[in-house]
């Protein structure tokens, strides 16, 4: 006989299938200019997006095929572009952006290019480059700066000081074997390497010693292609996604290095054709740009039972395979707490997640409610998963999570 349990009531509203298909996440502002050129190999247009908080106002920085283009994002719904660089190298599929000290560092990896330095301190009024040369990085796939120590890394194995923002010098040069020459990404704190080598897997690595030879501190791999991750402010927890078909995004206890271990994983809920690519955690939320799915926010304050708070879905088109369209990347780390996302086909979106990431509010009124959808953990709409954990979305816009046991 199958019985129905009510575990817990989260009262979170749903935005129930506006404009795009989506849930607790609200479009504020969406640009995309049909004049910039899609790159000739993958047909994209825009790829890595970034956020940057200064002079009391909020930035969104994201790339296209031709450059950089900087927003001014402080009145999301009355976004405006304040700049444009032009990149060194055209017809780029791939530039990846950081920021440090009001100076933003942008990088490509179709070449020949550069690293270019721009100063962001005048901004709205204007962004400056202020280095632009191949002389320390031609090509990169990824930068990361270690801004307590202010150090700047790259994917080729480079490591370079920022005493001078303008004038990075180098430190250390490693060959890192694996990816040919090279890392895929990386993501830096405090002299803590976690290299993304693709095929190899994930590596961490200690640089304080000896920043020409790091010290191995421990390292994962699941045999498909490790892409981007994340580290949780208490350190303990680290989320790492494969960009591949039908792979899941997977957190990791990383408490003790030597002993990395796998505690659950969450997904879009597509199965094989999807692709995870970007990720940011922030605050026990992780937030992930899932290609042709979209934005996904999941609720990770509780490791080993993760669950979804949020989508929303920038690609109207129907999912097709083998294709990199859709989210490509994602930045929540804005004062505001308003999330950007790039879409390789259309561009720069501006949400309002706050819906899905607020703390359980105060309970709903008594006034009846009917039965809207039932879905799964991922968001999609399921008409019966036994033994599974699922969410009721009401008409009066709450949700409650359940569980059907047979």
């Amino acid at each position: 006989m199958r019985a129905l349990y009510t575990l817990l009531f989260l009262l979170l509203s749903v935005n129930v299938l506006y404009a795009q298909d989506s849930m607790n996440v609200s479009l504020l502002f969406h640009w995309d200019d049909n004049t910039i050129p899609a790159e000739p190999v993958y047909n994209l247009n825009y790829n890595e997006v970034w956020g940057v908080a200064i002079n009391g106002r909020e930035y969104a920085v994201i790339g296209s095929s031709i450059g950089t283009h900087i927003f001014d994002v402080t009145d999301p719904v009355n976004s405006t572009e304040v700049a444009f660089i032009e990149g060194a190298a055209q017809g780029v599929i791939h530039r990846d952006y950081k920021d440090y000290q009001g100076y933003l560092y942008a990088v490509a990896d179709e070449g020949p290019s550069t690293l270019q330095i721009i100063d962001l301190n005048n901004l709205p009024n204007s962004a400056t480059v202020v280095y632009d040369t191949n002389e320390l990085i031609t090509r990169s796939h990824n930068i990361f700066i270690d801004t307590l120590n202010g150090l700047l890394y790259d994917t080729n194995g480079g490591m370079y000081s920022l005493a001078n923002p303008e004038a990075p010098t180098t430190i250390s040069y490693i060959f890192l074997g694996g990816m040919i020459d090279h890392g895929h990404d990386m993501y830096v704190r405090n002299d803590t390497v976690y290299w993304h080598g693709g095929p190899t897997g994930m590596s961490v690595y200690d640089y304080s010693v000896d920043p020409w030879n790091p010290t191995l501190l421990g390292e994962i791999s699941l045999g498909e292609y490790n892409h981007s991750g994340w580290l949780s402010e208490d350190g303990d927890i680290y989320v790492f996604a494969e960009e591949d078909f039908g792979r899941d995004i997977q957190i990791c206890d990383v408490s003790d290095l030597s002993n990395i271990n796998i505690v659950s994983y969450v997904n879009s809920g597509f199965g094989a054709a999807s692709i995870p690519h970007n990720l940011i955690l922030k605050d026990d939320i992780l937030y992930v740009s899932y290609y042709h799915d979209g934005l996904y926010i999941f609720d990770l304050s509780d490791p080993s039972n993760p669950w979804l708070r949020g989508f929303y879905d920038t690609e109207p088109a129907p999912t097709q395979p083998y294709t990199w369209h859709g989210a490509w990347g994602v930045y929540p780390l804005l004062p505001s707490g308003n999330i950007l996302v790039s879409d390789t086909r259309h561009g720069l979106f501006v949400f309002d997640g706050s819906q899905a990431t607020s703390s359980i509010p105060q309970l709903t009124s008594n006034a009846e409610k009917e039965l809207v959808k039932t879905v799964d953990l991922t968001g999609r709409e399921v008409n019966d998963h036994t033994n599974s954990i699922l969410i009721n979305v009401y008409s009066d816009g709450s949700t409650e999570k359940v569980i059907r046991v047979e």
